[in-house]
């Protein structure tokens, strides 16, 4: 009877251990923010919706893979999710609305997004990761400075864009004709060809732009005080508290410095 006793009390004990190791090893609510873990629309798998292209952001290298500075800042995200990054390629004012969302089409938006009020209430935003301004394109040769240059001329801006909205509410106080393109390369090269006498967009995209065809150039930044940030459902929280966790690892271990300098030359701002 004392061995089948003690047996029974060593079992115990070991059950316990074991319950005790096993609870031990999973990951704590707080790791992702979130007691709930992040919803996915396809298991194992960061669904990113963007808007190509739109460089050095998100768009396709010389082997037609999806590249670019929103793309490593993803894969930071699916790492600490566990799992691997996947690109949708969709019209801008999809993400911007929460339309993707709503359709399950994708977990999050990244595409160079300004953080505004009206977006923020459709699909909320992550916390900041990069500051933009509006910037004005035209040819090399041309003696347009700033805005009131463009009176009787064409703006080409990019629809459903913060630099569409500058345009709109600049135009009559300078006499310009607004024109709209679908993506940022079809506004910019208009000014290429001859099809338009400016173009307004994000300052990242046209400094590039204009690195790339030098027979164009910036000649103006406009104080608009932008943030960029990634978007989510409503319905999805927890994911939201994985990427601003990611965002903001990556800015106190360096991994931001080395993906802002691996695309835009030079350390990010402090």
């Amino acid at each position: 009877m004392m061995r089948l006793l003690s047996f029974a009390a060593a079992a115990s004990a070991l059950t316990l251990a074991l319950s005790g190791c096993a609870n031990y090893s999973q990951p704590s609510a707080s790791a992702s923010g979130s007691a709930t873990a992040p919803a996915l629309v396809s298991p194992g798998k960061l669904t990113v919706c963007t808007h190509l292209a739109y460089k050095p952001f998100q768009f396709k290298d010389s082997s037609n893979k999806t590249v670019g500075f929103d793309v490593d800042l993803m894969d930071v995200v699916a790492k600490k999710l566990g799992v691997t990054q996947e690109i949708v390629d969709i019209e801008f004012e999809q993400i911007t609305s929460g339309a993707v969302f709503a359709a399950k089409k994708c977990d999050t938006g990244a595409a160079a997004i300004t953080i505004r009020d009206d977006r923020q209430a459709a699909a909320p935003f992550s916390d900041p990761y990069f500051d933009a301004t509006q910037a004005l394109l035209v040819k090399a040769d041309s003696t347009i400075a700033d805005l009131p240059d463009l009176k009787g001329k064409v703006l080409a801006v990019q629809s459903g864009t913060t630099g569409q909205d500058y345009a709109k509410e600049n135009a009559d106080a300078n006499g310009y004709t607004v024109k709209v393109f679908d993506d940022m390369p079809s506004g910019a090269n208009a000014v290429l060809a001859g099809n338009a006498d400016a173009n307004i967009n994000d300052n990242g995209v046209l400094y590039d732009f204009a690195k790339d065809n030098p027979t164009t150039k910036v000649v103006k930044e406009f104080a608009t005080g932008e943030k960029y940030g990634f978007n989510v459902s409503k319905d999805n929280p927890a994911l939201l508290a994985v990427i601003n966790e990611a965002l903001k690892t990556a800015k106190s271990d360096g991994t931001y410095n080395e993906i802002y300098k691996k695309w835009f030359g030079v350390d990010a701002p402090k």
